[in-house]
């Protein structure tokens, strides 16, 4: 008997140019663009005339992490139908992802002269003045934003960053609050009320981290104050700070992400206690007073005792690699290869996380004396820095922490940096033993480094080792 045919399946019918346009147009909308490439590729190969493919694959591109690429679509977009606004404030983040922040901001200002009631272009204007370097620019644009937006929630929490990078802390505080309106930064859903910084000596407080370890230990300095106002103080930390949280004078009890939570009568995110406590720059809290425990010494000291007769100097090369601008304020392994060559200098590794094995990559293991091994948490971590005469380093959790311990840091930044660390300043009100070496130009890393380089020749001539 013969076999019977399998049943036919139902071939997928190719969608046309104008569909496939539309579902682009839906996926890239809904911020669904992993894939979407190919298929933008195809449509401007379907309709090589129309400027809206172009624009689709631009997005596309960009989306992908191509931004290179996304500034030729949009220009051949622009080609088609010149002076689109949209078109040209997507050019401008384009140009500014690639670091051509003059041509940038050109753009950014075609497009709102185009569409001078359009929120996105003003606010894409501002980004890119301030990372340019203009920030009393960024925030006139920030202000165009509110003008025709009050409720604008990302304009908003950009003047915050903008004011208290200027100093002007009264006005940054206050805007910082519309932060708890962003998607992506959503406070946990306590029923206890938000702590008005009121006292309550009878009463329990928990003190939560709402960003990276950088930040809840720039918030955690305040905690002493907290204490002379609330009976009792519970502060809340990721599990590689629960160690360390524990040696801070003030501390009831420490309270882990993720655990159960304990009874308290109110609660406050760490970094709303600078506004909480009207912090201006005449008025920054010291650091946290950190202990560091005899077992955690013990553990670095047969590590560091055949360097007794050097200049011993961590690094740390990244920050968390899931912070969106950590390209920013990173770099390579490589930059720090020259600081060996300084005589009397031992450099050791501090580096956690995804780029610690970039010492593999430069066969640096001989050159470099790797600590992470032996870094379980951040009590760890500060053993290790106790034991150095320097740490030099790009921003990131490590900074805070070498900070709060006093001991010397020399923190290269980005030409833009984190709101903490000002503007024009080689110091830092938040932490003293801090020195600040800063890109003179946008993505300059070459003369930051060659500033720290003879900066640490400098100091280990001082110390006997020219």
């Amino acid at each position: 008997m013969a076999e019977s045919a399998p049943p036919k399946t139902a071939e997928a019918v190719p969608l046309t140019a104008a569909e496939l346009k539309v579902q682009l147009e839906v996926r890239l909308g809904a911020g669904q663009a992993a894939g979407t490439v190919p298929a933008a590729e195809a449509l401007v190969k379907a309709t090589p005339e129309d400027p809206k493919a172009w624009t689709i694959l631009g997005v596309a591109l960009r989306s992908n992490g191509q931004p290179a690429s996304a500034i030729v679509a949009y220009l051949r977009a622009l080609a088609l139908m010149p002076e689109q606004g949209g078109v040209l404030s997507n050019l401008g983040n384009a140009l500014k992802d690639v670091g051509r922040l003059d041509e940038a901001v050109a753009a950014h200002y075609r497009a709102v002269k185009l569409e001078p009631r359009n929120t996105t272009t003003w606010q894409n204007l501002g980004v890119a003045l301030r990372e340019r370097g203009d920030l009393r620019d960024a925030l006139a644009a920030f202000q165009h934003v509110l003008n025709l937006a009050p409720e604008h929630v990302t304009a908003h929490t950009d003047s915050a960053q903008i004011h208290l990078m200027l100093g002007e802390f009264a006005e940054g505080w206050s805007q910082f609050e519309w932060r708890w309106k962003l998607a992506e930064l959503r406070p946990p859903n306590y029923r206890q009320p938000r702590w008005d910084g009121g006292d309550l000596p009878e009463g329990t407080i928990l003190l939560w981290p709402e960003q990276g370890f950088g930040d809840t230990l720039l918030g955690a300095r305040y905690v002493p104050m907290v204490k002379e106002r609330v009976g009792r103080v519970i502060v809340g930390c990721q599990a590689p700070l629960e160690r360390l949280f524990r040696t801070i004078p003030g501390v009831d009890d420490v309270l882990v992400v993720g655990s159960t939570l304990p009874e308290f009568d109110v609660q406050c995110p760490y970094l709303s206690l600078p506004g909480i406590f009207g912090t201006d720059l005449d008025s920054v809290p010291p650091p946290v007073p950190i202990g560091i425990s005899e077992e955690c010494r013990e553990k670095f000291a047969p590590i560091f005792a055949p360097y007794a007769d050097a200049l011993k100097v961590g690094i740390v090369w990244s920050g968390s690699v899931t912070f969106k601008a950590n390209h920013l304020r990173s770099t390579s392994i490589e930059r720090f290869l020259p600081f060996a060559e300084v005589p009397g200098v031992q450099l050791f590794s501090l580096q956690k996380g995804p780029r610690a094995p970039d010492l593999d990559r430069v066969r640096g293991r001989s050159l470099i004396v790797d600590l992470a091994p032996h870094l379980d948490d951040f009590a760890d971590t500060a053993a290790a820095i106790e034991g150095l005469d320097l740490v030099i380093m790009t921003d990131s959790s490590v900074a805070h922490l070498t900070g709060a311990l006093g001991r010397p840091v020399w923190n290269m930044l980005a030409y833009v940096p984190y709101w903490l660390y000002l503007r024009d300043r080689s110091d830092s009100p938040w932490n003293p033993s801090m020195r600040l070496f800063r890109q003179p130009r946008p993505g300059d890393w070459d003369a930051v480094f060659a500033e720290v380089k003879e900066a640490l020749g400098a100091l280990a001539a001082e110390r006997g080792f020219a």
